[in-house]
């Protein structure tokens, strides 16, 4: 399948390698300008934002967004160096609503899991 969404997505930020119907996978390659101390952890939006684009992909529609909330635990810390595998699987598809569970992986260890709702616009987002 082709991504139809959010195509303009840094793959710096988390590159896709896989989509289905159901679902997609995208990799976050951690960098040193993504630290937040000198330990090398990293800010916890850049995970946020890897598996928020794991979701949108994992819809895969032109005029996907984020609505009301996402529900999301951060497990585990990750660090400059690692690389985490998100997982998305769509759980429900309503007419428009879909929600979304991904997880975020880090070799054998859950680093990241959360349910995101999304809705599925006509139009983009900012044109209504």
């Amino acid at each position: 399948m082709e991504l139809k969404t959010h195509l303009k997505f840094n793959p710096k930020f988390g590159r896709l390698v896989e989509i289905t119907e159901n679902g997609a996978k995208v990799v976050l390659e951690t960098t040193p300008d993504m630290a937040v101390d000198e330990e090398g952890l990293v800010h916890g939006g850049f995970t946020f934002g890897a598996a928020d684009f794991c979701a949108m992909a994992s819809v895969n529609e032109p005029y996907v967004v984020l609505v009301r909330a996402s529900n999301c635990e951060f497990m585990a810390p990750v660090k400059v160096g690692d690389v985490v595998e998100f997982e998305g699987e769509i759980l429900m598809k309503e007419k428009r609503k879909v929600e979304v569970k991904v997880v975020g992986m880090l070799n054998e260890i859950k680093v990241f899991e959360g349910l995101f709702s999304c809705v599925i616009l006509d139009n983009h987002v900012l044109k209504r």
